[in-house]
């Protein structure tokens, strides 16, 4: 039998937590055996950190009246009893409702108001300001008051035609997309732009997000769920009503705000809601099937999407077998199967690139702290040689040693202006990337491609225009690129000096790959060109429009920009922590050899007894190592296992290692 969402998500989620729980460990034990060194420390937390909180965001998308509120009740909130999220006929979500979980947060509902669309502020923007908000607290176990709270997100408000054309409900050169007036002239409109629940709830506390957006009318107003909240989500379930099949609205909402241009569609499901309309009296089971199965092949036909991806539902029916219990009526409802697709392509897709992450990160983790343990075997190796050399020797010649390890000592310390000025230079080097990648300078870029999409007239040459911009903005990342690759040559060139004058094992960190970054500009300006070029290409007459797609795709901009700085502040710290890792084995080194000495010195006899410490640290280093490969192989082996596996056998290896 199909495992649930619901069951699947929760195993992905003790799969996610045991793996924290070991990095956790590793962590620890490398800290203990002074292993853990600046860059190290910094890799693991980061790989933690994306292991325990990273999110798995489901969007579902569909034309008013088609049941999305619905599927998303019987999914995730059967377990209440009863509908959370507004799903009473006609139109109900109003505005794109985000649900998910943040502990720093009490539970609560966020709201913002609608005429917040007045200012020239993006969704991200006004995230940052809660004071704009209106907040309703939530009790988490009391399912009538979450679902009154819930439906706040169905408020509209009527308002005159000249109010909804200025907050982007209207536009009388697309009459047949604006909505109805009443007799008084006004026009429905949502009460609130954008709603955020704060919810405990097991699924939520996993790290799944749902994304619950409005139909046609209400998506086209807000171009930043189209370019950059849409295309974030790891899945879009996109719903039709089984018994319209694939309605006109529902084509514009697939081909411009679903579809881009490189999209290999195995993250789209289509879902035909409401079979229960078909379930005839007068027809028997075999015809019943074969209505559905010519309603998926034309959707799957319309939609150019595998077949597969199409798949027929009854949420209603689904939501109360599950509140019932009627596994009959819940095997009919066909649910458990859309469940089952959901999580091996949305959890699936999450585990592979968790682990290829984990994969990477033991592989960097165990090269560096080698690195370190074959620095330590060096220098007992040099100091057993060198004690092993006094053997017989008068005190005259211990204290000549001991004056020549004082002098090292200070022709060491005296020899840093190389390491100072390194440091000088790529600090120098890294504040030039910044100001490429920082805001400053995507701001500048936004402004032009604002000015440019401003000029008179319909803007043809979009894609010129675009092009331009995004030109500069890959241009901006190959100029780092070039940066990155002339420290990389300075390194390389005094770690050779430093390993050849101070015997360092030093070995410069592979330079970052920026080509990634590229890649999704790429996919981003695609997803634009695309975007205005199926019927939006008019909205561009309007300034207000212009403004909110380039503050969308700013902030889109941003994440990419920051995410590759991360990747050059990272790969820099490696390479500076691998000096001060050296550095302090060779004060080490020298105040061991000064402390052995002093031994010698003071108390006859006692070479034999340092020579026999050296041995026995030797043998512990041998122990360290093969520890560490121990560890950092069972991390990766339990990263390789199926969800279910790991999670029942975590907690007894974990004890063992």
């Amino acid at each position: 039998m199909s495992r649930s969402f619901n069951q699947q998500l929760d195993q992905h989620g003790a799969w996610r937590s045991n793996f924290a729980r070991r990095l956790q460990w590793l962590s620890r034990w490398l800290t203990d055996n002074e292993l853990l060194d600046q860059a190290v420390a910094e890799r693991l937390r980061a790989l933690e950190d994306q292991i325990r909180t990273s999110k798995v965001m489901v969007a579902f998308v569909a034309e008013f009246s088609r049941g999305k509120s619905e599927l998303i009740n019987a999914i995730f909130f059967a377990g209440y009893g009863r509908r959370i999220m507004p799903a009473s006929a006609g139109r109900t979500t109003m505005c794109p409702t985000e649900l998910g979980y943040d502990a720093a947060l009490a539970p609560k509902l966020r709201l913002l108001p609608i005429e917040t669309r007045l200012e020239p502020h993006s969704l991200a923007h006004w995230r940052e300001r809660p004071t704009r908000w209106t907040e309703l607290p939530i009790e988490v176990g009391d399912a009538e008051q979450l679902a009154r709270a819930m439906g706040k997100v169905a408020e509209v408000r009527w308002v005159s035609k000249d109010e909804a054309r200025a907050l982007g409900f209207w536009n009388p050169e697309t009459p047949d997309d604006n909505p109805v007036q009443d007799a008084e002239g006004r026009v429905e409109i949502p009460r609130w732009r954008h709603a955020v629940l704060n919810m405990p709830h097991p699924l939520l506390e996993q790290g799944l997000v749902i994304l619950d957006t409005p139909g046609l009318n209400a998506i086209g107003a807000e171009p930043e769920l189209t370019v950059s909240l849409i295309p974030q989500a790891h899945a879009v379930v996109f719903i039709l009503g089984a018994e319209t099949g694939v309605t006109r609205s529902d084509l514009s909402i697939w081909r411009e705000h679903l579809i881009t241009g490189d999209d290999s569609h195995d993250t789209r499901f289509v879902v035909l809601n409401k079979i229960d309309t078909l379930w005839d009296t007068l027809s028997t089971p075999a015809q019943i099937a074969q209505q559905i199965e010519r309603q998926r092949e034309g959707a799957a036909r319309l939609l150019e999407v595998p077949l597969a991806q199409v798949l027929p539902v009854s949420a209603q029916k689904g939501l109360q077998a599950k509140i019932g219990h009627d596994a009959a009526l819940l095997d009919a409802s066909r649910l458990p199967a859309l469940e089952a697709l959901l999580g091996e392509g949305v959890l699936g897709k999450r585990e592979t690139m968790l682990r290829l992450a984990v994969d990477a990160g033991m592989t960097a983790l165990r090269t560096e702290a080698e690195r370190l343990l074959k620095v330590r075997q060096r220098d007992l190796s040099e100091q057993a040689l060198e004690l092993q050399g006094l053997r017989g020797k008068n005190v005259s010649v211990i204290r000549h040693m001991r004056a020549r390890i004082d002098q090292e000592h200070a022709e060491f310390e005296g020899s840093n202006t190389r390491i100072l000025a390194l440091r000088s230079v790529q600090g120098k080097l890294l504040r030039e990337v910044y100001a490429v990648l920082g805001r400053t300078a995507l701001k500048a870029d936004m402004v032009k491609l604002a000015a440019a999409l401003k000029r008179p007239g319909v803007k043809f040459n979009v894609r010129k225009v675009y092009g331009e911009t995004f030109d500069a903005l890959r241009n901006n990342l190959r100029e780092v690129q070039a940066t990155t690759a002339e420290i990389q040559s300075m390194l390389h060139a005094t770690f050779r000096q430093l390993n050849a004058e101070q015997g360092f094992t030093l070995q410069a960190p592979a330079e970052p790959d920026l080509s990634g970054f590229e890649q999704e500009l790429g996919q981003i300006e695609r997803s634009h060109i695309h975007y205005l070029g199926v019927g939006n290409l008019i909205k561009l007459a309007q300034a207000d429009f212009c403004d909110k797609l380039v503050r969308a795709l700013a902030s889109r901009l941003r994440l990419v920009n920051e995410a590759a700085m991360t990747e050059v502040e990272r790969w820099s710290k490696g390479a500076s922590a691998q000096i001060d890792a050296q550095l302090k084995e060779r004060r080490r080194n020298f105040s061991k050899r000064i402390e052995a000495i002093e031994r010698i010195q003071n108390a006859a006899g006692s070479l034999d007894d340092r020579l026999a410490e050296i041995a026995a640290q030797e043998s512990h280093l041998a122990a360290l190592q093969e520890r560490l490969h121990e560890f950092t192989s069972l991390i990766v082996q339990h990263g390789s296992q199926p969800p279910v596996a790991a999670a029942a056998i975590a907690g007894e290896q974990l004890r063992a290692a």
